[in-house]
């Protein structure tokens, strides 16, 4: 979702006055809320790996109550092409995907030496299809953000700003291959605590067990160490990681927030490549090892021992955060 804001910038540049919708599943809707070039959200509660025809039914009758000229699908799956097909929208765009013909009937080559990055491919998408593309057309995503907002996020968790905040990021959904290990975040956390920093952990529900972990594994003290993973909504988090004055995370959907928020980023990579998916941000320093075994793009480490995180130590990024502030 903060990668398509970069299309969603193209399109208004565009077209200033059209009306831009975006769907999407809830966990990602939010954010929209803070990309001030859409004008609505559609929720999709479609099931993951599931055709689920009667949502996509659902979705499609109200895409066609609002009469939509043009739908641009990002996902190459033969579902996502389902609901705009069936509400009937004249121009449906995108990739071929799963040989989807006739499901889009805008089909756009995909070559991936010429749009290397996915970002690129996005913002291809939404461009005149005679027109040369440039690569590095796209405009870096920019969150939009409210003072007003994060004062009132912070005092709902009782946060103080008496000492600068460094937000890290320990979760990545995609799985193990892609988390920096607990042990290497709370021997970096004691450090930085030790030179007058307060640590602030974001995630969801499902990163309450590695925040756990690290708090547990922590020799300083743990007042100047806040655990938020699953106690903040996306829209809060976004807030509260605005007011950091720097975040360290894996290749993770918080990374990209934080690249689109304009903080200074240390990003982690292991199992997958800066090459696809980088931060989208001058403000942004990756860390990766680059073995012969990585990247591999695996959920776990094929080999077992994960050496693509665990040799990348807590002071090779501690070294990073501190030649970029």
């Amino acid at each position: 979702m903060i990668m398509a804001q970069s299309l969603f910038m193209a399109l208004k540049r565009q077209h200033p006055e059209s009306y831009l919708a975006v769907l999407a599943p809830p966990a990602t809707l939010p954010l929209i809320k803070r990309m001030p070039e859409v004008d609505s959200g559609i929720v999709a509660n479609f099931k993951h790996k599931k055709i689920d025809f009667a949502e996509r039914w659902r979705v499609a009758k109200e895409l066609r109550k609002q009469h939509f000229d043009q739908a641009i699908i990002l996902p190459g799956s033969i579902k996502s092409a389902l609901a705009p097909w069936l509400a009937g929208i004249s121009r449906r765009t995108g990739f071929l995907g799963e040989s989807r013909y006739g499901l889009i009937n805008d089909v756009r080559p995909l070559d991936k030496v010429k749009l290397p990055l996915t970002v690129n491919r996005f913002v291809y998408l939404g461009s005149i299809e005679s027109e040369a593309f440039d690569t590095t057309s796209y405009r870096y995503p920019e969150l939009k953000i409210c003072p007003s907002d994060v004062a009132i996020a912070r005092d709902k968790l009782n946060l103080n700003n008496s000492m600068p905040v460094i937000a890290l990021c320990p979760g990545a959904e995609y799985g193990p291959a892609k988390q920096w290990p607990a042990k290497h975040f709370a021997a970096l956390i004691d450090q930085l605590i030790d030179i007058g920093m307060q640590c602030w952990l974001f995630g969801s529900n499902k990163d309450t067990e590695i925040t756990a972990n690290i708090l547990d594994l922590l020799k300083s003290d743990k007042k100047h160490c806040i655990d938020l993973a699953g106690k903040t909504s996306l829209t809060q988090a976004i807030d509260l990681m605005s007011a950091a004055k720097a975040v360290i995370s894996n290749d993770s959907g918080l990374m990209h927030v934080a690249a689109a928020l304009k903080r200074p980023v240390v990003a982690l990579y292991g199992s997958s490549s800066h090459k696809f998916t980088p931060p989208l941000s001058n403000q942004a320093t990756i860390i990766n090892l680059e073995l012969e075994c990585s990247p591999c793009f695996k959920r776990q480490c094929p080999l077992g021992h994960l050496l693509c995180l665990n040799e990348l130590t807590p002071q090779m990024v501690r070294n990073a955060l501190q030649t970029m502030l």
